[in-house]
């Protein structure tokens, strides 16, 4: 039964994010229209601007209101180390949890055939750039510890040694079939800070 349609629209939209099942969306909905309406027009134009503004950056790929990103635009960033991960919700977790100073490459999933995701959706042509660029000393691996992020790493590692480009993956404390982004600031940071030699031929 349904006393209006808009509130369904409105409880069907917010099914769409993670997490997010039919009651909590009626319960967000909810407070929304009855208790918080200001804060929903604020977070409504937050929504639609961020839609009409937010692309990716040229060099890194990342999320980014310009053509280059705040982290790739920032001179006091180590320029020769690049860490590549798979989406932005791991810059995130590396930049808040970890002392990495470098730059990042994000490539917006992982390697699987099957799903038709290849080199070139992953914009490994860029990266191949960067690193026959000369300026990359390191080549940081962070995707993530599940078959999909190995292959990755595989793959990127034998990029890498084409540039003879040092390799290195996050150390111990990453669990196999882990996500960088729910891994605790602990976990992460001490990864990070001894990360290891990583090579293809190993």
């Amino acid at each position: 039964m349904s006393f209006s349609q808009s509130f369904d629209e409105l409880v069907s939209a917010l099914t769409c994010l993670p997490g997010v099942g039919a009651k909590s969306a009626q319960r967000i909905a909810l407070e929304l229209l009855l208790k918080r309406q200001e804060q929903a027009k604020i977070l409504a134009r937050a929504i639609d601007c961020a839609i009409e503004n937010v692309r990716r950056c040229a060099q890194c790929r990342n999320l980014s209101d310009s053509e280059i990103c705040l982290i790739c635009s920032n001179s006091k960033r180590n320029r020769e180390h690049l860490c590549v991960v798979e989406n932005p919700a791991d810059v995130l977790a590396i930049e808040q949890n970890t002392d990495y100073q470098g730059l990042y490459f994000v490539l917006m999933g992982h390697i699987a055939p099957l799903d038709g995701v290849g080199a070139q959706e992953l914009g490994l042509d860029i990266l191949d750039k960067r690193l026959a660029s000369g300026e990359i000393t390191e080549l940081l691996i962070a995707t993530n510890s599940t078959l999909e992020g190995e292959a990755t790493a595989y793959f990127l590692g034998e990029l890498a040694q084409k540039h003879a480009v040092a390799a290195t993956r996050p150390a111990n404390g990453v669990p196999m079939g882990g996500e960088l982004s729910y891994l605790d600031r602990n976990t992460l940071s001490f990864a990070f800070r001894s990360r290891q030699n990583f090579s293809v031929n190993n």
